[in-house]
């Protein structure tokens, strides 16, 4: 008699699919658990732990102290600076892509993602070979005394070139599933440009922008690797926070340290409540932002 294949348990209407023993789903589970507690929420209990172990006086002391204190002020400032200057670029590019046609438009897009292919280090060394004494502008710059390298508008350069793309990338799929059906009408119908967007883009992109807002502030106010080029890690002048943490830990400071770092680990926390809020509104996702 000739064998016959063994036929596929079935669970419920459907074939039992690659996986569905309970077993396995127990686990699959337990490992990302596991993973999830090892690698992501224990270093940031370590954080608080350690930052508040000498007592909550010693940690306010840590966060004012002058050089601290100083980086947290730098750090706010550069992020109050690039992020509306991000901002109103990727909304202008992702206009430009999706509501017009022109020739090297998809090169445009590749262009505006050129800071997610870049090591961070590798922009911080290009903007030195622009800016720095010795640099394409170097001498100009000198000689109008204009000081860009290892000062603030350096660290702001820095940081606009890698979050460039974040407002950007999220809006331009949105706006391209949306299509250009409601902005043509409004302009048919007498509106102006300004008047079209603030009416009617602003109100379909509003949560996926407020998303790419939100993601660009976390990345500003913790980037390290430009920002430790171009700012010359002088201290209590252009150390941003996490320069700031690095020097402490060098300084054998490492309560110091780990307060600094529960700063950003707080801005990392609340960065991921709105996240989430925002995914829920919809942001985040392609033809997520009715």
């Amino acid at each position: 008699m000739a064998a016959t294949p063994t036929s596929v348990p079935r669970v419920g209407n459907g074939p039992r699919r690659v996986g569905d023993g309970p077993l396995f789903r127990r686990a699959l589970i337990g490992t990302v658990v596991t993973v999830t507690l090892l690698l992501l929420v224990a270093p940031v209990a370590l954080i608080v732990a350690r930052a508040l172990e000498a007592g909550v006086g010693a940690y306010w002391a840590t966060l004012t102290s002058p050089d601290t204190a100083h980086a947290i002020g730098l750090t706010v400032l550069v992020a109050l600076v690039a992020v509306p200057i991000n901002t109103v670029f990727g909304v202008s590019a992702a206009w430009a892509i999706t509501k017009f046609t022109f020739p090297g438009r998809r090169a445009l897009i590749t262009l505006i993602e050129i800071p997610f292919s870049i090591s961070p280090v590798v922009a911080g060394v290009a903007y030195l070979f622009v800016y720095g004494l010795q640099g394409l502008f170097g001498p100009a710059l000198q000689a109008a005394e204009i000081k860009v390298m290892f000062a603030v508008p350096g660290i702001i350069l820095a940081s606009l070139f890698v979050t460039a793309p974040f407002v950007a990338r999220e809006l331009i799929p949105l706006m391209e599933s949306q299509g250009r059906d409601e902005e043509e009408a409004a302009l048919s119908l007498g509106a102006g440009g300004l008047r079209t967007f603030l009416l009617v883009t602003l109100p379909n992109i509003r949560w996926a922008l407020l998303y790419g807002v939100v993601l660009c502030n976390a990345r500003v106010m913790g980037e390290f690797g430009a920002v430790s080029v171009v700012s010359g890690n002088v201290r209590g002048q252009t150390n941003t926070l996490p320069l700031q943490i690095e020097l402490l830990y060098q300084d054998y400071n490492t309560a110091g340290a780990f307060a600094a770092a529960s700063v950003l680990a707080l801005l990392a926390l609340v960065t991921l409540v709105v996240k989430v809020v925002l995914e829920r509104r919809g942001a985040g996702r392609r033809g997520g932002g009715h």
